[in-house]
Order: structure tokens, then C-alpha cells, then sequence
């Protein structure tokens, strides 16, 4: 398997305030996004506010990187940034990490994907046999 194509970026996400904070941020990321299969850690530590901008920018690496088949992962998400992003809804779209390391790592590891499991509960067993 090509080393390149196992590669991890990490980025730090910049406070985003305007289109050309954005376009810069993009140009720096470019050969990430060019590559196959990009994997991304965007480092959000320093993320004090989460605008639009920012929102979209998240939005904007998500889909370059599903493009090609790769994946954008968050990592250190301060707790009002991760409010506003499940607010909007976007945090269910990324896998977020209390570390870079985490995110990193998390890029490297299998999923664990749970037994299913049918729970029954007492309530629902009465419930029938009340019906029955």
C-alpha cells in the first residue's frame, strides 16, 4: 500500500472572517484535498467563534475530501463551537476527537461495529400480554 495514500494531514482551522481568509486556507490545503482518498484532521483548538464562515469552510473540506473517497475528521473542538455545530446540525457530519492524536489514530483503527442486540423491555412484555 503507498505511504502517501495511509498519510493523516493535520490542520489547524483558522478563525474565518472573511472570503479571503477562506480561499486562503483552501490554497493551503489544496495537495491534501488533491490526493487520493484525503484523510484530514482539521485541529479546531483555536476556533473561538464558530460562524457561518467557519461552518461552511467545514462543510466546503468535508465534501472536497467525499469527493475522492477521504474523510475530514475534528479534533479539540472547543465547547461553544461544538454547541453552535450541533445546534446546525453539522456535528453529526464529522467525527469529532477530544485530540489531534485521537483523530489521527482513529484513521489507522477498524470501526468497531456492535453486536446487534434486540432488548425487550418489561413494559413492552406486559403491554402484550395485556393485549393478548
Amino acid at each position: 500500500m503507498n505511504t502517501a495514500m495511509r498519510a493523516v494531514a493535520v490542520r489547524r482551522i483558522p478563525e474565518v472572517h472573511s472570503v479571503r481568509e477562506k480561499v486562503a486556507f483552501l490554497h493551503e490545503i489544496a495537495s491534501v484535498m488533491n490526493a487520493s482518498r484525503p484523510r484530514l484532521v482539521l485541529d479546531c483548538s483555536t476556533l473561538h467563534e464558530c460562524n457561518t464562515s467557519t461552518i461552511h469552510l467545514l462543510l466546503h473540506c468535508l465534501e472536497e475530501a467525499m469527493k475522492r473517497n477521504g474523510d475530514v475528521k475534528l479534533a479539540a473542538v472547543p465547547a461553544a463551537a461544538a454547541l453552535v455545530l450541533v445546534k446546525t446540525g453539522v456535528a453529526r457530519l464529522f467525527e469529532t476527537f477530544d485530540t489531534t492524536a485521537e483523530a489521527v489514530n482513529s484513521f489507522h483503527q477498524l470501526p468497531v461495529i456492535a453486536p446487534r442486540q434486540t432488548v425487550v423491555s418489561e413494559e413492552a412484555d406486559g403491554a402484550s400480554e395485556k393485549a393478548a
